[in-house]
């Protein structure tokens, strides 16, 4: 397999977020069951959430693995590669495998769509749902921690034999697909529960959570709670990470660290501890307190509160809604408490659907210093509207041509007794993190767009400013 190989089928996957996002169940059922059922081949962990879904995802499967469980993980979207959205044991499918995975994959749907059994072409998530699927089975994982896209109900994950089903937050968020309330969200996201299965659940606000216990109630699943049956004490912050005892009912877990920044990640821990302790008695595998204290501690997640430099200390997050820009606004007021706003920067750029004005309220405290981005999507946001969308919320306020010199500008503009924080957007942090493993990788953000996103915005060498 080359890497063009590699490359070309790649791009016709992603020729597919033309068809956009089509809720419904039916075409990757039709799909799955053309491929033999891999969804039905291995028991799951499934996790929604409005945010922090991704880390439960990771701690879980790592925890999993830790405890001896040959284990897949899927989530979305990713940074750098393809590749991150289909793991097993924390291994990246290979190339060769994607090239495969993606041929058989496309025969059956063409198949499918002559014999009429499907009335449309599957999407890009779809496909990938599919393809990560079929992968496990193939690996013959004992088990998967699935991530859903959007929602639950309906979203093409919902389809797995799952154990135990996670929901982490509920915000508003997608309201044209999810709907308009918190309640409805809810709702959509309880999808994911089924008879037979367990549930663990996050902090909810109480509309949802009323919505999310009636689900329950009416399906037969047990919910532990964070804060009633699950909780965290003892939490200690590090320069590296933090360290804090985690209890659910019948087992406590002392001192566990976690190599991660941000003080909602114990919360995180906790779901995803719980999760696994629910799945593993499901199951019949035991789980040791050492198989918790190993896995959180190998836990990787880059771009989340991630410090990526010191001198000055640079954060990267992909936080991208109003909630998300709050609770890393807490965090990096824990982390660095002493840090002068004034001498601190905020790198923002985020997709034009996005509540720019809210989220950068948020951050408003941490900087007096903005510089505002593009990212390299062609939903992206203009500086231009940024930089109207920060008016009278930062001192000084700068436009840049591109991310990478946003970052440098930030770097200098910092004093010795600030940071740099680069959020608000996947997109963002994914140009950032960037490198030659990438090389063969098509723009991992939307099809179509140019390098030059954002390039009939630029003044001069590096910027326009606003004071």
């Amino acid at each position: 397999m080359t890497h063009e190989e590699y490359r070309a089928a790649l791009d016709e996957l992603y020729q597919r977020r033309r068809f956009g996002i089509r809720p419904g169940l039916e075409t990757v059922r039709a799909l799955l069951a053309a491929l033999g059922h891999p969804e039905l081949r291995f028991p799951a962990i499934h996790v929604t959430g409005s945010k922090g879904k991704g880390s439960t995802a990771v701690m879980a499967q790592s925890v999993l693995t830790a405890a001896g469980v040959r284990t897949g993980l899927f989530t979305s979207p990713h940074l750098v590669s393809f590749r991150e959205r289909v793991r097993v044991d924390g291994r990246m499918i290979p190339r060769s495998a994607v090239v495969d995975g993606l041929r058989r994959i496309e025969t059956v749907a063409r198949d499918l769509a002559a014999h009429g059994t499907i009335d449309r072409a599957p999407t890009f998530f779809e496909v990938t749902t599919a393809l990560a699927f079929d992968w496990f089975a193939r690996e013959e994982v004992g088990a998967a921690v699935v991530e859903v896209g959007i929602g639950g109900r309906l979203d093409s994950t919902n389809v797995l034999d799952a154990k135990v089903g996670v929901m982490t937050t509920v915000e508003l968020e997608h309201t044209d697909l999810l709907g308009p309330t918190v309640e409805a969200i809810a709702q959509e996201k309880s999808g994911i529960f089924h008879p037979g299965m367990t549930g663990v659940v996050g902090e909810l606000v109480p509309g949802a959570r009323s919505v999310v216990e009636a689900t329950a109630r009416q399906l037969g699943v047990p919910l532990w709670h964070f804060g009633k049956e699950l909780r965290v004490e003892d939490r200690v912050l590090t320069a590296e990470g933090q360290t804090f005892t985690l209890k659910v009912p019948g087992a406590s877990f002392p001192e566990v660290f976690l190599p991660l920044l941000g003080r909602f990640q114990p919360t995180n821990a906790a779901l995803a501890v719980g999760a696994v302790v629910r799945f593993t008695h499901a199951i019949g595998h035991p789980l040791r307190p050492e198989d918790v204290k190993n896995g959180l501690a190998e836990v990787r997640w880059p771009g989340r509160m991630e410090r990526v430099s010191k001198r000055p200390e640079v954060f990267f997050d992909v936080a991208h809604t109003p909630e998300s820009a709050a609770a890393v606004a807490q965090s990096l007021a824990e982390i660095s408490p002493l840090a002068d706003p004034g001498e601190s920067t905020i790198v923002f750029g985020c997709l034009r659907e996005k509540d720019a004005g809210r989220i950068l309220d948020a951050l408003s405290p941490l900087a007096r210093n903005l510089i505002v981005v593009p990212v390299r999507s062609d939903r992206s946001s203009r500086p231009a509207d940024l930089r109207v969308a920060a008016a009278g919320r930062f001192s000084r306020i700068v436009e840049a041509r591109s991310a990478e010199v946003g970052v440098s500008l930030a770097r200098a503009a910092t004093g010795p007794e600030g940071f740099v924080l680069v959020v608000g957007s996947d997109y963002l942090i994914g140009e950032l993190l960037r490198g030659t493993e990438a090389e063969d990788e098509p723009d991992l953000s939307d099809p179509g767009v140019t390098s030059g996103a954002g390039k009939e915005h630029r003044t001069g060498t590096h910027g326009t400013v606003a004071r």
